[in-house]
């Protein structure tokens, strides 16, 4: 019997994760500290709330099917902040407006694969894109990263087949927290050109960023559109996970048939959310630069905060944007540990196992924090509680 599409993939990692919660009560003492999820807690600013009333009580076409690709106005501030950042040209035909970033993904690999065909994902990998690949009968092919989490150009390249279609990365990483360096994507840029292959470049996280500049060449590349898909998400920006919001920037060829497959899923981007994102694009530049040095200041007290942890043989293995991946030194696998630490230490996080292969022997060793949901008294708080945690 063959299985439907979602029963070849494994269960959502975040909502099973929450349900480790049920029937634990926590103490004012020791409450809670959640760092399973990466996003912000907090409502958007509210001069963007107010914008978005406003638009809720006088624009009527908030409440109506918009363009599928997404309102032109957005579209157009993409394409024009996006040049202006990274160089190169980029027009409003090029970038689509979809609901998320997940969706953007979801779209891409629907424009690039047929039953069969394989995508290779650098490991520990973001568990979403492996579950689309999954559903869309796509075969996902695992790529080791080595120090730092930085994958190997030349290795992904021996990995590449007649079925291959793309490379996807994600920089700043989900789940590793690790910036790629600008020669690094350029690497892969070449090779996937070199082999006519995508290049999926997931930013998400690209407002976090501790470097200043731009992270890549590759829009400077007059070719980019031939081989560079880049997605980008809203959500963390603004706050504006709840409204759906996310963008790709690829060729028009592409996002034409990108087209199809929205307006058999969404037909049209949130409409109110779109508008948030407009105006956050437009107004939010200094508010957004605040938000990046808070997050910025609480990576710096990871870091600060680590060096008892490393005492007891923990592992940082990768930090930035909004993560830290940790080795932890016990013989439990990490799956039972995450499982633990919320009943003997307050803390719910993510295993390792949620990010690679099943039975990779370096996922059992390893858990992901989403430290941008905690402050910095928090962190310091995080860091003692793990000290304290045994298996």
């Amino acid at each position: 019997m063959t299985l439907p599409r979602t029963a070849t993939t494994f269960p959502p990692p975040v909502q099973e994760a929450r349900r480790w919660l049920d029937g634990v009560q926590f103490s004012a003492a020791m409450p809670l500290l959640n760092v399973s999820q990466a996003a912000p807690v907090a409502a958007p600013p509210e001069p963007l709330r107010a914008a978005m009333a406003e638009a809720v009580m006088h624009d009527a076409s908030a409440h109506l099917y918009g363009p599928t690709l997404g309102l032109p106005e957005l579209r157009a501030e993409v394409a024009s902040q996006w040049r202006a950042a990274y160089g190169g040209e980029i027009g409003e035909s090029q970038v689509a407006i979809t609901s998320g970033c997940n969706q953007a993904f979801a779209a891409a690999i629907a424009t690039l694969t047929a039953e069969g065909d394989e995508v290779i994902l650098p490991t520990p990998w973001y568990f979403n894109h492996k579950m689309w690949l999954d559903m869309s009968g796509v075969r996902t092919v695992p790529l080791a990263t080595g120090a730092g989490l930085l994958p190997d150009p030349d290795a992904a390249e021996a990995q590449i087949t007649p079925r291959t279609r793309a490379i996807a990365l994600v920089t700043p990483n989900n789940p590793g927290g690790v910036e790629y360096p600008a020669a690094l994507v350029r690497a892969f840029f070449e090779m996937a050109q070199k082999h006519g292959i995508a290049l999926i470049v997931d930013e998400t996280y690209r407002d976090f960023d501790s470097r200043t500049g731009a992270p890549h060449d590759l829009f400077a590349d007059p070719s980019w559109p031939e081989t560079l898909i880049q997605l980008y998400s809203f959500s963390k920006a603004y706050r504006l996970t709840g409204h759906r919001v996310g963008a790709m920037v690829a060729s028009q060829a592409r996002l034409a048939e990108v087209e199809k497959f929205l307006d058999t899923v969404t037909i049209c981007p949130n409409q109110l959310g779109q508008r948030g994102a407009l105006w956050g694009m437009q107004n939010l530049s200094q508010w957004l630069a605040g938000e990046r040095a808070e997050i910025l200041a609480r990576r710096a007290a990871i870091e600060a905060e680590f060096a008892p942890l490393a005492g007891l043989g923990w592992e940082l293995l990768g930090l930035g944007a909004y993560f830290a991946y940790l080795k932890h030194p016990f013989e439990t696998a990490s799956d039972v540990l995450a499982r633990s630490l919320v009943r003997q230490s307050a803390v719910l996080t993510l295993p390792g196992t949620m990010f690679r292969p099943a039975g990779e022997a370096a996922a059992k060793q390893e858990l992901r924090v989403a430290f941008a949901n905690i402050d910095a008294a928090e962190i310091k708080e995080l860091m003692s509680r793990l000290q304290n945690a045994h298996a």
